[in-house]
């Protein structure tokens, strides 16, 4: 077991009589993707080798913990999230001696480590569903996964008419050992990576095994990859719709959300709590309510939940307060801190998002308008880190990334963008490796290319080229992580107080501090708040009042 970062003093978070307050009620959380974080070996693929050499470069920009994205022994049909062994490292990624000085050196940098686990599904690689095809019909490991007879005069139509997300049916038919056709397997993504059956003893012993495994490790805590989808309905009744994705975080599906995940989140929760320094657990829940998010972070369940409602809002006012409004008042009542989330690696970066019209989603396939998006995005930023509770940054928003979205498609390795009427399938484009230096064949990612195409000029986004520059949105991160750790208005918390601004302005206060944003296309002139903190775009006070640039975030100190 690896040494262990100290657990934080305990006490009261406002808004929150007696409970406790963790470490992770204000952290900012930093996920790296590691196929595209740093490539230690040179093979043009990102490894946790490369990671633990650039752990300095995080602690220097202030974060509290890394969240890794798989590295487990994986075919990688989707990306390492078709994992064939959860206690093994794929040898793209290095070994278990890798994640282990990865683990440590982090630790002895202050940085705490967050993994990705994968509980909704496993590889068809993985050695039970090996087994459980080779064994055919009446194998007790079948019961492990939702096998199923077909409907139709010989079987053979699916079982029931989910849709996969990645697109076409949620049921892929197996072939019998003497080759005829024979049951059929859920996979609520792809094919490669069948659905496990949380209703059978044995896979909730295996996951609390899994769990303890890397606890003892030493990780601070887990990511929960589809934490929303492990239960489904019973006797998997048909949804009677079609174009299913389309109803995907507007109501309770029978393979989402269902109550019955809970338990399991509770059984893990008494885990989580024998080992010391305050280990955690982070739901991926698409819900279609906050309300419904908030029961994955009830006190004897996890400590975070994503919201996904905050990443999907546009960049307007009225729906930023109301969006704020409605998590603070949901997280509220079961104590846990509101997370708020700008980019990850399944959304197109809020640099593009920002740059394109509203409306259009969180996968576009536009670049839209460079200098706009990156100006809107500083803003919304900033506007992010200001506000009480968690933030997580996705690996390279910090120097205001686009998304690359002029890939090839030859390069593309997205399984859902190979799949018709799914998922847009246009991830790759966040996922493109982050430029370290100005020049070289893969801007410093490492010395052997990258696996996906970087775009020409990468290089003057380059860490090293924002590196101590001015204004730089490096810079501008750096300065506001650090704001938040000394400033007694920052971070933990659960409310804040609005304050009247014109029409397209949010303005809000917390303990001697106040935060106004422009959201409209034009400068705005507003009060002086106090003094000025930290702003987004340059702003100049004028007497009591100051011309607020379009697009711009500022802080005030009062």
């Amino acid at each position: 077991m690896t040494q262990h970062l100290a657990a934080p003093s305990t006490g009261t978070s406002d808004g929150a009589p007696g409970h406790r307050t963790g470490w992770w009620q204000d952290a900012v959380i930093y996920q790296v993707y590691p196929r595209s974080f740093a490539d230690g070996n040179g093979d043009g693929m990102g490894d946790l080798a490369g990671v633990t050499a650039r752990l300095p470069y995080l602690r220097d920009l202030g974060v509290d913990a890394v969240w890794l994205s798989p590295f487990y022994a994986s075919p990688q049909a989707d990306a390492g999230y078709d994992v064939a062994d959860y206690r093994a490292i794929d040898p793209m990624f290095g070994t278990l001696l890798d994640a282990d000085a990865l683990i440590r050196d982090a630790h002895d940098l202050g940085l705490r480590i967050i993994v990705d686990l994968v509980p909704n599904h496993s590889s068809d690689q993985h050695e039970w569903f090996k087994r459980a095809l080779a064994e055919g019909p009446g194998s007790a490991l079948r019961e492990r996964y939702h096998f199923r007879p077909g409907k139709g005069a010989t079987g053979e139509l699916p079982p029931n008419d989910w849709e996969s997300i990645f697109g076409g049916p949620a049921w892929t038919r197996t072939t019998d050992a003497d080759g005829t056709p024979g049951e059929w397997y859920l996979h609520l993504f792809a094919p490669e990576q069948p659905d496990f059956n949380w209703e059978h003893p044995a896979v909730a012993d295996e996951f609390r095994s899994i769990l303890r495994f890397w606890l003892d490790m030493g990780v601070d805590g887990f990511r929960v990859d589809v934490a929303h989808g492990l239960v489904k309905a019973e006797g998997l009744p048909d949804l009677g719709a079609h174009d299913q994705l389309k109803l995907l975080g507007n109501d309770v599906m029978p393979f989402f959300d269902q109550d019955g995940v809970h338990e399991i989140y509770r059984s893990w929760r008494t885990i989580l709590d024998e080992y010391p320094g305050d280990r955690i657990a982070v739901a991926e829940a698409w819900t279609p309510t906050v309300e419904r998010t908030a029961n994955y972070v009830r006190p004897d369940e996890m400590h975070q939940a994503f919201n996904f409602q905050y990443l999907s809002t546009a960049w307007d006012a009225a729906e930023l307060r109301t969006v704020i409004d409605t998590s603070l008042n949901a997280m509220r009542p079961v104590g846990a801190p509101t997370t708020w989330v700008l980019s990850n690696h399944d959304v197109t970066r809020h640099a593009t998002r920002f740059a394109n019209p509203a409306g259009l989603g969180t996968q576009i396939r536009t670049a839209g308008d460079r200098e706009l998006g990156l100006r809107r995005a500083r803003a919304a930023s900033l506007l992010m880190l200001a506000l009480p509770g968690s933030a997580y940054v996705y690996q390279g928003e910090e120097l205001g990334l686009p998304d690359v979205t002029d890939l090839p498609d030859e390069a593309r390795q997205d399984p859902s963008f190979f799949r018709a009427e799914g998922q847009d399938g246009f991830r790759d484009g966040c996922r493109v490796p982050i430029p370290w230096t100005r020049e070289g064949s893969s801007y410093g990612f490492g010395d052997g290319g990258s696996w996906l195409p970087q775009p020409t000029g990468w290089g003057e986004l380059s860490i090293e080229a924002q590196t101590g520059v001015s204004g730089s949105t490096l810079e501008l991160y750096r300065a506001a992580i650090a704001a938040r750790r000394v400033h007694p208005g920052l971070g933990a918390g659960t409310a804040v107080e609005w304050l009247d601004g014109p029409e397209g302005v949010l303005v809000f206060a917390r303990p001697g501090f106040v935060c106004t944003v422009n959201t409209t296309g034009a400068p705005v002139r507003v009060p002086v708040r106090g003094t000025v903190l930290l702003s987004s775009s340059p702003v100049q006070a004028d007497g009591a009042e100051i011309e607020l640039p379009a697009d711009t975030t500022v802080w005030w100190t009062v």
